[in-house]
């Protein structure tokens, strides 16, 4: 069996696609490309395809990453060639390179992640700079969130690794973050927003690097 790693983009025409739409997306390129895909046995076979984490629907992306394994051995170049011309605007594929069918997966060496999150605002560069560096310094940041199970309560500061002001100008303030992405917890980029005093929901959330365990997983 072979496995190739794809380092991709997603881009705002395919923000409010669901990941199981991604999953089915990526399936019928992969088929109409012809490309050998290895899959599971069971009842209802399905591409052996997994993600280093799912992204959030609305989210867009410079740095998805994904395995795909085969039935054998597969370029790099081969699947460039082959399979960008299936994929629909708004997928862009940045990298390809084998990986160790044996390798540990993605998920298990995921870490953190890092956003650049947009928003409105008429606040100045200091009073930003001044509620960023005031959540840093926070030893605890507690929250709740509810879901259909009911209200869960948290401590968000463990969470964020760090934060800074990416960008700022007359209407928008751009901050960029770096977040918790592993078995214990995730952070969320809007929620991180919210602590620091925005009200409104962020007009852009894109995911701009994946940081794993070690260094030979080309998340950023």
């Amino acid at each position: 069996m072979h496995r190739l790693r794809i380092k991709f983009g997603r881009g705002n025409e395919l923000k409010y696609l669901s990941h199981l739409d991604l999953m089915r997306l990526w399936d019928r390129a992969l088929r109409r490309a012809g490309l050998p895909s290895a899959y599971s046995e069971g009842f209802s076979p399905h591409p052996h395809i997994s993600f280093a984490s799912p992204l959030a629907v609305g989210f867009i992306s410079d740095a998805e990453i994904m395995d795909i394994f085969f039935a054998h051995r597969i370029s790099p170049d081969t699947f460039i060639r082959k399979v960008r011309p299936q994929v629909p605007p708004g997928i862009n594929i940045i990298e390809v390179f084998p990986v160790n069918p044996q390798a540990p997966s993605l998920q298990s060496s995921l870490r953190m992640a890092e956003y650049e999150v947009e928003i409105e605002t008429d606040l100045s560069p200091e009073k930003t700079i001044d509620g960023i560096n005031r959540l840093l310094a926070s030893e605890k940041i507690p929250w709740h969130h509810s879901r259909d199970t009911g209200e869960r309560f948290y401590d968000l500061r463990p969470l964020i690794d760090d934060v800074w002001m990416a960008e700022i100008t007359a209407e928008k303030v751009k901050i960029g973050m770096r977040l918790r992405c592993d078995a214990l917890g995730t952070g969320r980029p809007e929620q991180v927003i919210k602590a620091l005093g925005y009200q409104g929901f962020p007009t852009s959330i894109k995911r701009t690097k994946l940081i794993f365990n070690d260094t030979d997983r080309r998340g950023g």
